[in-house]
């Protein structure tokens, strides 16, 4: 029986070396892409927390699972929801919880999930340093500190050296290990030395085309906007400096999980999967948080290596096949020869592992609350098409072919209305 390395990273978009970025230092995420599948179009079900784990944990659509905000423990409203990792400790393996798998800890931990379960949290060194509110305090999360100590004065440090003594352990099981890093999510704390590799001059926030589609009023409604408007360009490089430090770090500690898997010789009979729960803007439409549905918000980096893609010729492909978060329970269950559960709405999604070339699912569905009003997206290769409170509140269509950026909304166009109408079938 095969092992699994299950690591969610919190709040990281596709801003990494192996997905091209110029800037981004990611050495480790990509040595593993090196030797995996990267996932050019994987996109979550929800871009919040606690729905995007409740689904990809179960497998389930957001609206099926019904958590549709960070307030609601799963497990309040499914006492018996059986989760992935429940699932592989159920059939013989040792299953272990390292941070922020499901949404925070306590109530929303699934009891029956883990032998072990470990939140770090730190040491009162790890939160000192020099740092700032970039808002001035009006929005409290939006602070940055280049912190004293170690990186095993985080949590996510100390994350690293559980995972690897728990490793180290003898055991006559499989394992199962989840390991959720809390960065680069807000506060944007990390060692001093991480935001070092990051000079201000040399960051470019984004500028927005001057001639682009107004944003509906539901695309992106919160009382943070005001506070990001009044960002000069001196907030705007600390944040992308602060949030790049984070992601720099959390590669950090990648690194020594998978050196210790090598080491210890797992690495031959273990499948990894690494990803975020949802995507981030980094200043596009002056918007510095997630919670949309474009595609910067609903997209994540995912990258899975199993070990016999080597041998199979696949190690370093780049897989273009749409995904979804909750295609991950199948596929585990799938790699691993176990049984599924029944009532899943993913699919394995095995075959592109084998043959990257292959085309995947034909559409990604993403959900947002806004209020009472729910906004649903659909992804196909080419389009993404966007419905607020089922038209009634606004309709997007983007062409990726020609606006990857998704500034320019077709909906209003008359040449586009059999394309809107096959789009508006397919999300129904």
């Amino acid at each position: 029986m095969r092992n699994v390395l299950f690591i969610v990273v919190d709040d990281l978009n596709n801003a990494l070396g192996c997905y091209g970025h110029p800037v981004v230092q990611s050495p480790n995420i990509d040595g593993l892409a090196s030797k995996g599948v990267r996932f050019e179009s994987a996109y979550c079900q929800f871009p919040v927390c606690n729905p995007s784990r409740s689904s990809f944990l179960t497998g389930l659509y957001p609206e099926t699972t019904g958590i549709l905000d960070n307030r609601m423990p799963l497990f309040s409203r499914h006492p018996d929801a059986i989760t992935l990792p429940h699932w592989f400790r159920q059939h013989g393996y040792f299953t272990a919880g390292i941070g922020k798998i499901f949404h925070g800890s306590g109530q929303m931990d699934d009891p029956e999930a883990f032998d072990v379960i470990l939140h770090p949290r730190g040491t009162a060194a790890g939160r000192k340093g020099q740092g700032r509110n970039l808002t001035g305090g009006q929005v409290k999360w939006c602070r940055w500190l280049a912190a004293e100590g170690e990186d095993e004065d985080q949590p996510d440090g100390q994350m690293a050296e559980e995972a690897i003594k728990l490793l180290k352990e003898k055991r006559d099981k499989p394992f199962f290990m989840a390991i959720g890093f809390h960065k680069p999510h807000d506060p944007f704390i990390a060692p001093k030395r991480y935001f070092d590799l990051y000079s201000l001059e040399r960051l470019t926030p984004p500028m927005d085309p001057s001639d682009r589609t107004p944003d509906l009023p539901m695309a992106i409604a919160s009382g943070w906007k005001k506070a990001f408007d009044l960002f000069t360009d001196q907030e705007r490089r600390e944040f992308m400096r602060a949030y790049f430090a984070g992601t720099s770090f959390i590669d950090a500690q990648l690194g020594k999980v998978l050196d210790a898997l090598e080491r210890l010789r797992f690495m031959d009979n273990t499948i990894i999967v690494f990803f975020s729960d949802h995507g981030y803007h980094l200043g596009h439409r002056g918007w510095w948080n997630k919670n949309t549905l474009f595609e910067l918000s609903c997209r994540i980096p995912l990258i899975v290596a199993t070990p016999d893609m080597k041998a199979n010729g696949v190690s370093g492909r780049a897989c273009s096949g749409i995904v979804e978060c909750l295609d991950f329970f199948p596929t585990l269950t799938d790699l691993c020869g176990l049984p599924d559960p029944d009532g899943f709405q993913g699919i394995s999604f095995r075959p592109l592992l084998r043959n990257p070339a292959l085309s995947g699912k034909k559409t990604a569905l993403t959900v947002v609350k806004r209020g009472e009003s729910l906004g649903r997206s659909i992804r196909t290769q080419r389009w993404r098409y966007t419905e607020w409170d089922q038209g009634r509140l606004g309709v997007e269509l983007y062409d990726h072919r020609v606006d990857p950026g998704e500034y320019y909304n077709l909906a209003g166009n008359p040449k586009y209305a059999d394309t809107l109408s096959e789009l508006k079938g397919l999300l129904k």
